[in-house]
Protein backbone atom coordinates (compact mmCIF):
# COMPACT_ATOMS: atom_id res chain seq x y z
CA UNK A 1 0.00 0.00 0.00
CA UNK A 2 1.30 3.46 -0.90
CA UNK A 3 0.02 6.67 0.65
CA UNK A 4 2.18 9.57 -0.59
CA UNK A 5 2.88 10.00 -4.31
CA UNK A 6 5.30 12.29 -6.13
CA UNK A 7 4.35 12.75 -9.80
CA UNK A 8 7.05 13.33 -12.42
CA UNK A 9 6.56 14.58 -15.97
CA UNK A 10 9.68 14.66 -18.16
CA UNK A 11 9.78 16.43 -21.54
CA UNK A 12 12.47 17.24 -24.11
CA UNK A 13 10.79 19.90 -26.29
CA UNK A 14 10.60 23.36 -24.71
CA UNK A 15 7.56 24.12 -26.84
CA UNK A 16 5.61 21.31 -25.19
CA UNK A 17 5.85 22.43 -21.57
CA UNK A 18 2.15 23.36 -21.42
CA UNK A 19 1.19 19.97 -22.84
CA UNK A 20 3.45 18.23 -20.31
CA UNK A 21 1.77 20.14 -17.47
CA UNK A 22 -1.67 19.21 -18.80
CA UNK A 23 -0.71 15.53 -19.00
CA UNK A 24 0.70 15.64 -15.48
CA UNK A 25 -2.57 17.17 -14.21
CA UNK A 26 -4.43 14.33 -15.92
CA UNK A 27 -2.06 11.82 -14.29
CA UNK A 28 -2.99 13.32 -10.92
CA UNK A 29 -6.66 12.57 -11.70
CA UNK A 30 -5.71 9.01 -12.62
CA UNK A 31 -3.74 8.52 -9.40
CA UNK A 32 -6.56 10.09 -7.40
CA UNK A 33 -8.96 7.58 -8.98
CA UNK A 34 -6.89 4.86 -7.30
CA UNK A 35 -7.24 6.67 -3.97
CA UNK A 36 -3.55 7.59 -3.67
CA UNK A 37 -2.87 11.11 -2.28
CA UNK A 38 -0.59 13.23 -4.48
CA UNK A 39 1.93 15.23 -2.43
CA UNK A 40 3.57 17.15 -5.28
CA UNK A 41 3.87 17.34 -9.08
CA UNK A 42 7.22 18.07 -10.72
CA UNK A 43 7.93 18.92 -14.36
CA UNK A 44 11.45 18.03 -15.53
CA UNK A 45 13.07 19.27 -18.74
CA UNK A 46 15.90 17.18 -20.20
CA UNK A 47 17.61 17.68 -23.54
CA UNK A 48 17.87 14.01 -24.54
CA UNK A 49 16.66 10.55 -23.53
CA UNK A 50 18.98 8.69 -21.15
CA UNK A 51 19.00 4.92 -21.12
CA UNK A 52 19.49 4.51 -17.35
CA UNK A 53 16.92 6.85 -15.78
CA UNK A 54 15.24 8.49 -18.81
CA UNK A 55 16.68 11.78 -17.45
CA UNK A 56 20.30 12.51 -16.51
CA UNK A 57 21.74 11.10 -13.28
CA UNK A 58 21.94 14.58 -11.71
CA UNK A 59 18.23 15.30 -12.25
CA UNK A 60 17.43 11.75 -11.12
CA UNK A 61 19.18 12.39 -7.79
CA UNK A 62 17.31 15.70 -7.41
CA UNK A 63 14.00 13.85 -7.82
CA UNK A 64 15.00 11.19 -5.28
CA UNK A 65 16.09 13.87 -2.78
CA UNK A 66 12.73 15.65 -3.22
CA UNK A 67 10.86 12.37 -2.66
CA UNK A 68 12.80 11.74 0.57
CA UNK A 69 12.28 15.32 1.73
CA UNK A 70 8.50 15.03 1.19
CA UNK A 71 8.45 11.49 2.69
CA UNK A 72 6.89 10.00 -0.47
CA UNK A 73 6.57 6.23 -0.80
CA UNK A 74 5.88 6.06 -4.56
CA UNK A 75 7.23 7.85 -7.65
CA UNK A 76 4.77 7.96 -10.56
CA UNK A 77 6.09 8.95 -13.99
CA UNK A 78 3.84 10.31 -16.71
CA UNK A 79 6.39 8.88 -19.15
CA UNK A 80 6.59 5.25 -20.20
CA UNK A 81 9.49 3.58 -18.38
CA UNK A 82 11.27 0.54 -19.75
CA UNK A 83 11.59 -2.45 -17.36
CA UNK A 84 15.28 -1.67 -16.80
CA UNK A 85 14.60 2.03 -16.12
CA UNK A 86 11.92 1.06 -13.58
CA UNK A 87 14.41 -1.24 -11.81
CA UNK A 88 17.11 1.45 -11.84
CA UNK A 89 14.77 4.03 -10.30
CA UNK A 90 13.67 1.65 -7.54
CA UNK A 91 17.29 0.85 -6.70
CA UNK A 92 18.16 4.56 -6.60
CA UNK A 93 15.11 5.75 -4.67
CA UNK A 94 14.44 2.72 -2.49
CA UNK A 95 10.67 3.13 -2.96
CA UNK A 96 8.01 1.90 -5.38
CA UNK A 97 8.17 3.35 -8.90
CA UNK A 98 5.30 3.20 -11.40
CA UNK A 99 4.53 4.79 -14.77
CA UNK A 100 1.34 6.02 -16.42
CA UNK A 101 0.73 2.64 -18.04
CA UNK A 102 0.75 0.80 -14.71
CA UNK A 103 -1.65 3.34 -13.16
CA UNK A 104 -4.14 2.97 -16.02
CA UNK A 105 -3.89 -0.82 -15.87
CA UNK A 106 -4.60 -0.75 -12.11
CA UNK A 107 -7.66 1.45 -12.68
CA UNK A 108 -8.95 -0.85 -15.39
CA UNK A 109 -8.35 -3.84 -13.11
CA UNK A 110 -10.39 -2.24 -10.33
CA UNK A 111 -13.25 -1.13 -12.62
CA UNK A 112 -13.77 -4.16 -14.90
CA UNK A 113 -17.13 -5.82 -14.23
CA UNK A 114 -18.10 -8.16 -17.05
CA UNK A 115 -16.23 -11.31 -17.98
CA UNK A 116 -14.99 -9.80 -21.23
CA UNK A 117 -13.58 -6.68 -19.56
CA UNK A 118 -11.87 -8.74 -16.84
CA UNK A 119 -10.25 -11.02 -19.43
CA UNK A 120 -9.05 -8.02 -21.44
CA UNK A 121 -7.57 -6.31 -18.38
CA UNK A 122 -5.90 -9.50 -17.13
CA UNK A 123 -4.37 -10.03 -20.55
CA UNK A 124 -3.03 -6.48 -20.71
CA UNK A 125 -1.58 -6.70 -17.18
CA UNK A 126 0.13 -10.03 -17.92
CA UNK A 127 1.73 -8.64 -21.08
CA UNK A 128 2.87 -5.55 -19.15
CA UNK A 129 4.30 -7.62 -16.27
CA UNK A 130 6.15 -10.27 -18.28
CA UNK A 131 9.30 -8.21 -19.11
CA UNK A 132 9.32 -6.79 -15.55
CA UNK A 133 9.53 -10.10 -13.72
CA UNK A 134 13.26 -9.77 -13.08
CA UNK A 135 12.41 -7.11 -10.46
CA UNK A 136 10.75 -9.76 -8.29
CA UNK A 137 13.67 -12.22 -8.48
CA UNK A 138 16.76 -9.98 -8.63
CA UNK A 139 17.64 -10.91 -5.02
CA UNK A 140 18.14 -14.53 -6.11
CA UNK A 141 20.21 -13.79 -9.19
CA UNK A 142 23.58 -14.68 -7.63
CA UNK A 143 22.55 -17.87 -5.83
CA UNK A 144 23.61 -21.38 -6.77
CA UNK A 145 25.36 -22.11 -10.02
CA UNK A 146 28.65 -23.40 -11.33
CA UNK A 147 30.06 -23.56 -14.82
CA UNK A 148 27.20 -24.04 -17.28
CA UNK A 149 24.59 -24.09 -14.51
CA UNK A 150 21.68 -21.71 -13.95
CA UNK A 151 21.32 -19.91 -10.66
CA UNK A 152 18.28 -20.57 -8.47
CA UNK A 153 16.93 -17.11 -9.24
CA UNK A 154 17.17 -17.55 -13.00
CA UNK A 155 15.48 -20.95 -12.74
CA UNK A 156 12.57 -19.51 -10.73
CA UNK A 157 12.33 -16.55 -13.13
CA UNK A 158 12.06 -18.86 -16.14
CA UNK A 159 9.36 -20.89 -14.38
CA UNK A 160 7.35 -17.77 -13.66
CA UNK A 161 7.76 -16.48 -17.22
CA UNK A 162 6.56 -19.82 -18.57
CA UNK A 163 3.51 -19.71 -16.30
CA UNK A 164 2.64 -16.18 -17.42
CA UNK A 165 3.04 -17.08 -21.10
CA UNK A 166 0.67 -20.01 -20.58
CA UNK A 167 -1.81 -17.69 -18.84
CA UNK A 168 -1.53 -15.20 -21.72
CA UNK A 169 -2.29 -17.95 -24.24
CA UNK A 170 -5.28 -19.10 -22.14
CA UNK A 171 -6.64 -15.55 -21.80
CA UNK A 172 -6.31 -14.99 -25.56
CA UNK A 173 -8.33 -18.15 -26.21
CA UNK A 174 -11.00 -17.06 -23.72
CA UNK A 175 -11.13 -13.59 -25.25
CA UNK A 176 -11.60 -15.08 -28.72
CA UNK A 177 -14.55 -17.10 -27.39
CA UNK A 178 -16.11 -13.96 -25.89
CA UNK A 179 -15.57 -12.07 -29.16
CA UNK A 180 -17.36 -14.80 -31.09
CA UNK A 181 -20.24 -14.55 -28.62
CA UNK A 182 -20.34 -10.79 -29.10
CA UNK A 183 -20.35 -11.25 -32.89
CA UNK A 184 -23.32 -13.62 -32.57
CA UNK A 185 -25.21 -11.10 -30.43
CA UNK A 186 -24.42 -8.39 -32.96
CA UNK A 187 -25.62 -10.59 -35.82
CA UNK A 188 -28.87 -11.26 -33.96
CA UNK A 189 -29.36 -7.52 -33.50
CA UNK A 190 -28.74 -6.90 -37.20
CA UNK A 191 -31.40 -9.42 -38.23
CA UNK A 192 -33.99 -7.12 -36.75
CA UNK A 193 -33.23 -4.01 -38.82
CA UNK A 194 -32.65 -1.51 -36.05
CA UNK A 195 -29.89 1.07 -36.59
CA UNK A 196 -27.11 1.38 -34.02
CA UNK A 197 -25.22 4.47 -32.87
CA UNK A 198 -22.06 4.27 -30.76
CA UNK A 199 -21.38 7.01 -28.21
CA UNK A 200 -17.64 7.74 -28.26
CA UNK A 201 -15.38 10.32 -26.67
CA UNK A 202 -12.64 11.07 -24.17
CA UNK A 203 -12.98 9.59 -20.71
CA UNK A 204 -15.21 11.51 -18.26
CA UNK A 205 -16.92 13.68 -20.90
CA UNK A 206 -20.36 12.41 -19.84
CA UNK A 207 -21.09 9.56 -22.27
CA UNK A 208 -22.87 7.42 -19.66
CA UNK A 209 -24.79 10.46 -18.38
CA UNK A 210 -25.96 11.12 -21.94
CA UNK A 211 -27.03 7.47 -22.36
CA UNK A 212 -29.04 7.67 -19.12
CA UNK A 213 -30.65 10.97 -20.12
CA UNK A 214 -31.66 9.62 -23.56
CA UNK A 215 -32.83 6.15 -22.50
CA UNK A 216 -33.58 6.34 -18.78
CA UNK A 217 -31.24 3.37 -18.33
CA UNK A 218 -29.67 2.72 -14.93
CA UNK A 219 -25.99 2.88 -15.85
CA UNK A 220 -23.01 3.73 -13.65
CA UNK A 221 -22.24 7.43 -13.56
CA UNK A 222 -19.25 8.79 -11.63
CA UNK A 223 -17.13 11.91 -11.93
CA UNK A 224 -13.99 9.81 -12.34
CA UNK A 225 -11.79 8.73 -15.21
CA UNK A 226 -12.76 5.36 -16.70
CA UNK A 227 -15.96 5.01 -14.67
CA UNK A 228 -17.34 2.89 -17.54
CA UNK A 229 -15.29 0.06 -19.02
CA UNK A 230 -18.04 -2.28 -20.18
CA UNK A 231 -19.94 -1.68 -23.39
CA UNK A 232 -23.65 -1.16 -22.71
CA UNK A 233 -26.40 -1.12 -25.35
CA UNK A 234 -29.87 0.32 -24.76
CA UNK A 235 -32.84 0.86 -27.07
CA UNK A 236 -34.76 4.11 -27.46
CA UNK A 237 -37.77 5.08 -29.59
CA UNK A 238 -37.30 8.25 -31.62
CA UNK A 239 -40.19 10.72 -32.18
CA UNK A 240 -41.03 9.07 -35.53
CA UNK A 241 -41.40 5.71 -33.69
CA UNK A 242 -38.15 4.48 -35.26
CA UNK A 243 -36.20 2.41 -32.70
CA UNK A 244 -32.49 3.01 -32.25
CA UNK A 245 -29.82 1.09 -30.34
CA UNK A 246 -27.40 3.32 -28.43
CA UNK A 247 -24.06 1.83 -27.35
CA UNK A 248 -21.87 3.41 -24.67
CA UNK A 249 -18.18 2.63 -25.23
CA UNK A 250 -15.03 2.85 -23.11
CA UNK A 251 -13.55 6.35 -22.96
CA UNK A 252 -10.27 7.29 -24.59
CA UNK A 253 -7.27 8.85 -22.89
CA UNK A 254 -3.93 10.25 -24.00
CA UNK A 255 -1.01 7.81 -23.85
CA UNK A 256 -3.33 4.82 -23.56
CA UNK A 257 -1.10 1.73 -23.07
CA UNK A 258 -0.77 -0.14 -26.35
CA UNK A 259 -1.61 -3.39 -24.54
CA UNK A 260 -5.02 -1.94 -23.68
CA UNK A 261 -5.62 -0.63 -27.20
CA UNK A 262 -5.16 -4.18 -28.48
CA UNK A 263 -6.92 -5.89 -25.58
CA UNK A 264 -10.00 -3.64 -25.82
CA UNK A 265 -10.29 -4.00 -29.58
CA UNK A 266 -13.41 -6.16 -29.21
CA UNK A 267 -15.09 -3.52 -27.06
CA UNK A 268 -14.18 -0.74 -29.47
CA UNK A 269 -15.44 -2.79 -32.42
CA UNK A 270 -18.91 -1.50 -31.50
CA UNK A 271 -17.79 1.91 -32.73
CA UNK A 272 -16.36 0.52 -35.97
CA UNK A 273 -19.49 -1.53 -36.75
CA UNK A 274 -22.15 1.01 -35.76
CA UNK A 275 -24.25 2.87 -38.33
CA UNK A 276 -23.05 6.26 -37.10
CA UNK A 277 -21.14 7.81 -34.19
CA UNK A 278 -22.16 10.30 -31.51
CA UNK A 279 -18.87 11.99 -30.55
CA UNK A 280 -19.23 13.66 -27.15
CA UNK A 281 -16.92 16.53 -26.18
CA UNK A 282 -16.65 18.22 -22.77
CA UNK A 283 -17.13 21.86 -23.73
CA UNK A 284 -15.89 23.02 -20.32
CA UNK A 285 -12.38 21.57 -20.78
CA UNK A 286 -9.62 23.91 -22.07
CA UNK A 287 -7.97 20.92 -23.83
CA UNK A 288 -11.20 19.94 -25.62
CA UNK A 289 -9.59 20.02 -29.09
CA UNK A 290 -6.69 17.87 -27.93
CA UNK A 291 -9.19 15.37 -26.49
CA UNK A 292 -11.08 15.42 -29.81
CA UNK A 293 -7.86 14.67 -31.73
CA UNK A 294 -6.97 11.83 -29.34
CA UNK A 295 -10.35 10.18 -29.89
CA UNK A 296 -10.18 10.67 -33.67
CA UNK A 297 -6.73 9.05 -33.77
CA UNK A 298 -8.06 5.89 -32.08
CA UNK A 299 -11.14 5.88 -34.34
CA UNK A 300 -8.83 6.17 -37.35
CA UNK A 301 -6.84 3.17 -36.12
CA UNK A 302 -10.14 1.25 -35.88
CA UNK A 303 -11.21 2.32 -39.36
CA UNK A 304 -14.24 4.15 -37.93
CA UNK A 305 -13.19 7.73 -38.72
CA UNK A 306 -15.07 7.81 -42.04
CA UNK A 307 -18.46 7.08 -40.48
CA UNK A 308 -21.17 9.70 -40.20
CA UNK A 309 -20.53 11.56 -36.97
CA UNK A 310 -22.74 13.78 -34.84
CA UNK A 311 -20.62 16.00 -32.59
CA UNK A 312 -22.17 16.85 -29.20
CA UNK A 313 -20.87 19.53 -26.81
CA UNK A 314 -21.75 18.31 -23.33
CA UNK A 315 -21.50 20.17 -19.98
CA UNK A 316 -22.34 23.54 -21.56
CA UNK A 317 -23.80 24.53 -18.17
CA UNK A 318 -20.24 24.47 -16.79
CA UNK A 319 -18.67 26.65 -19.50
CA UNK A 320 -17.38 29.85 -17.91
CA UNK A 321 -15.93 31.41 -21.09
CA UNK A 322 -18.64 32.08 -23.73
CA UNK A 323 -15.96 33.03 -26.28
CA UNK A 324 -14.43 29.55 -26.00
CA UNK A 325 -17.83 27.96 -26.71
CA UNK A 326 -18.32 30.29 -29.70
CA UNK A 327 -14.93 29.24 -31.07
CA UNK A 328 -15.91 25.58 -30.71
CA UNK A 329 -19.17 26.18 -32.56
CA UNK A 330 -17.28 27.87 -35.40
CA UNK A 331 -15.04 24.81 -35.63
CA UNK A 332 -18.01 22.41 -35.49
CA UNK A 333 -20.95 24.36 -36.99
CA UNK A 334 -23.24 21.30 -37.06
CA UNK A 335 -22.62 20.28 -33.43
CA UNK A 336 -25.36 20.15 -30.80
CA UNK A 337 -24.83 21.81 -27.40
CA UNK A 338 -26.36 19.97 -24.44
CA UNK A 339 -26.12 19.37 -20.72
CA UNK A 340 -26.80 15.78 -19.73
CA UNK A 341 -27.13 17.01 -16.13
CA UNK A 342 -29.77 19.74 -16.63
CA UNK A 343 -31.38 18.40 -19.82
CA UNK A 344 -30.56 21.53 -21.83
CA UNK A 345 -30.51 20.90 -25.60
CA UNK A 346 -31.74 17.29 -25.36
CA UNK A 347 -34.78 17.87 -27.61
CA UNK A 348 -32.55 19.24 -30.38
CA UNK A 349 -30.18 16.29 -29.92
CA UNK A 350 -33.00 13.76 -30.34
CA UNK A 351 -34.14 15.57 -33.50
CA UNK A 352 -30.62 15.49 -34.94
CA UNK A 353 -30.25 11.80 -34.09
CA UNK A 354 -33.55 11.18 -35.93
CA UNK A 355 -32.13 12.97 -38.98
CA UNK A 356 -29.01 10.79 -38.90
CA UNK A 357 -31.12 7.63 -38.66
CA UNK A 358 -33.34 8.81 -41.52
CA UNK A 359 -30.45 9.28 -43.91
CA UNK A 360 -28.51 6.28 -42.68
CA UNK A 361 -28.47 2.68 -43.88
CA UNK A 362 -28.80 -0.68 -42.16
CA UNK A 363 -28.04 -4.27 -43.04
CA UNK A 364 -31.01 -6.64 -43.46
CA UNK A 365 -31.61 -10.26 -44.46
CA UNK A 366 -34.62 -10.52 -46.78
CA UNK A 367 -36.67 -13.39 -48.22
CA UNK A 368 -38.29 -12.03 -51.39
CA UNK A 369 -40.93 -14.00 -53.33
CA UNK A 370 -39.65 -14.98 -56.77
CA UNK A 371 -42.51 -13.11 -58.47
CA UNK A 372 -41.55 -9.80 -56.78
CA UNK A 373 -38.80 -8.80 -59.20
CA UNK A 374 -39.84 -5.20 -58.58
CA UNK A 375 -38.57 -5.42 -54.99
CA UNK A 376 -35.23 -6.81 -56.12
CA UNK A 377 -34.92 -4.01 -58.66
CA UNK A 378 -35.72 -1.46 -55.96
CA UNK A 379 -33.03 -2.96 -53.73
CA UNK A 380 -30.44 -2.52 -56.48
CA UNK A 381 -31.68 1.02 -57.08
CA UNK A 382 -31.91 2.30 -53.49
CA UNK A 383 -29.57 0.08 -51.52
CA UNK A 384 -26.51 -2.12 -51.80
CA UNK A 385 -26.98 -5.85 -52.43
CA UNK A 386 -24.22 -7.83 -50.71
CA UNK A 387 -25.33 -11.46 -51.12
CA UNK A 388 -27.89 -13.07 -53.41
CA UNK A 389 -29.10 -16.70 -53.31
CA UNK A 390 -31.88 -18.10 -55.51
CA UNK A 391 -33.96 -20.80 -53.83
CA UNK A 392 -37.21 -22.50 -54.73
CA UNK A 393 -40.03 -19.98 -54.64
CA UNK A 394 -38.04 -17.07 -53.26
CA UNK A 395 -34.76 -15.15 -53.34
CA UNK A 396 -32.65 -14.70 -50.21
CA UNK A 397 -30.89 -11.32 -50.13
CA UNK A 398 -28.44 -9.66 -47.73
CA UNK A 399 -28.44 -5.93 -48.42
CA UNK A 400 -27.84 -2.50 -46.93
CA UNK A 401 -30.94 -0.34 -47.29
CA UNK A 402 -31.73 3.29 -46.38
CA UNK A 403 -33.68 3.56 -43.13
CA UNK A 404 -36.51 5.26 -45.02
CA UNK A 405 -36.99 2.07 -47.07
CA UNK A 406 -37.52 -0.12 -44.01
CA UNK A 407 -41.31 0.10 -44.14
CA UNK A 408 -41.38 -1.33 -47.68
CA UNK A 409 -39.12 -4.30 -46.96
CA UNK A 410 -40.16 -5.06 -43.35
CA UNK A 411 -42.75 -7.74 -44.39
CA UNK A 412 -39.98 -9.71 -46.13
CA UNK A 413 -37.45 -9.87 -43.30
CA UNK A 414 -35.96 -13.33 -42.75
CA UNK A 415 -36.81 -12.99 -39.05
CA UNK A 416 -39.98 -10.85 -39.12
CA UNK A 417 -40.94 -11.63 -35.53
CA UNK A 418 -37.53 -10.80 -34.04
CA UNK A 419 -37.81 -8.59 -31.01
CA UNK A 420 -35.22 -6.50 -29.28
CA UNK A 421 -34.86 -6.07 -25.57
CA UNK A 422 -32.67 -3.73 -23.66
CA UNK A 423 -29.41 -5.49 -23.00
CA UNK A 424 -25.98 -5.04 -21.60
CA UNK A 425 -23.76 -6.55 -24.27
CA UNK A 426 -21.52 -9.38 -23.09
CA UNK A 427 -22.72 -9.11 -19.49
CA UNK A 428 -22.55 -12.27 -17.47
Amino acid sequence: MVERALLIGAYTDTGKKVEAESLLAELEELVDTLGIPVIERKIVFHREQHARYLVGSGKAQEIVDLAKERECDVLVFDNELSPSQQRNWEELAGITVADRQEIILDIFGARAQTREARIQVDLARMEYSLPRLTRAWSHLGQQGGGIGAKGEGESQLEQDKRKIRLQIDRLKRELETVRKSRATQRKDRKRAPVPNAAIVGYTNVGKSSLLRRLTGAEVLIENKLFATLDTTTRKIALPNKQPLLLTDTVGFVRKLPHQLVEAFNATLEEAALSDFLIHVLDASQPEVMEFYNTTMKVLTDLGADTKQMLVVFNKVDKVSDPFALSALRRHFPDAVSVSATTGEGMEELVERISEFVGRGAMTVDLRLPSERADLLARLHREGSVRELHYEEGFTRVAAAIPTRSLEVFAPFLSVPDATLVDETVAAE
